[in-house]
């Protein structure tokens, strides 16, 4: 199964913002206690890539992905750290380049017709709706996504519990980005049973959502 398979099924991506390296083990056993095995660390610290190791080599059953790359130098770093997956919250083509020269699926960001015509033009047709709430959310997504019938979106910017079953009823949606579950105060406060429990609920919502929205097809 390929990394864009992978995160469609399982329809969540936890979006982590980590303070220190020395949190990334605990949380990847919170997050495949809560059934979740993915992981998208964003380069918004610099503690992004020594996470990116960590998470590899003690949580091997964990998905890692970098997140926020701005740069192909930050690509290169998530590679060199052995990210499986880049993410970016805008399309660069240069550094979606040097991504796929480090053999590195990329999902870079979007959320006008424009950028979307510009990502297909590159060969692009999955990619991150952002920011998703304060872009429109589920009524932009739907209208926006509707002549890009083979677009694939992953909505992060706003996502939450409240409205995740909303964004996975849109059958353009492969997966919404969140960072409720894993958010920097419960990082530092070391609560990762509060993120195995988040997370676990996040699932369950992704799950039912998905069987609710089978149903109506």
């Amino acid at each position: 199964m390929n990394v864009v398979d992978q995160i469609g099924r399982l329809g969540l991506v936890p979006v982590v913002e980590i303070p220190d390296a020395a949190l990334a083990g605990p949380l990847g056993q919170a997050l495949l206690a809560g059934g979740l095995p993915c992981a998208e660390i964003t380069f918004r610290t610099s503690s992004a890539a020594a996470a990116i190791a960590v998470l590899r080599r003690e949580c091997p059953d964990l998905l890692v992905g970098a997140g926020t790359v701005l740069t192909p130098a930050q690509v290169d770093a998530a590679a060199d750290a052995g990210a499986a997956f880049i993410v970016a919250p805008g399309f660069n083509p240069v550094t979606l380049e040097r991504a796929r020269a480090r053999g590195l699926p990329m999902i870079p960001g979007v959320c006008t017709p424009t950028e979307i015509e510009q990502a297909l033009s590159h060969g692009v047709d999955v990619l991150k709706f952002f920011p998703a709430e304060a872009a429109g959310g589920v009524a932009f997504l739907r209208a926006v996504s509707a002549p890009y019938k083979n677009v694939r979106f992953i909505p992060t910017g706003g996502v939450s519990a409240s409205n995740l079953a909303s964004y996975l009823a849109l059958p353009q949606v492969l997966a919404c980005g969140g960072s409720w579950m894993v958010s920097q105060g419960l990082l530092l406060r070391g609560d990762f049973e509060a993120i195995r429990r988040l997370t676990s609920e996040a699932v369950s919502v992704a799950a039912a959502a998905r069987i609710q929205a089978s149903a109506r097809q």
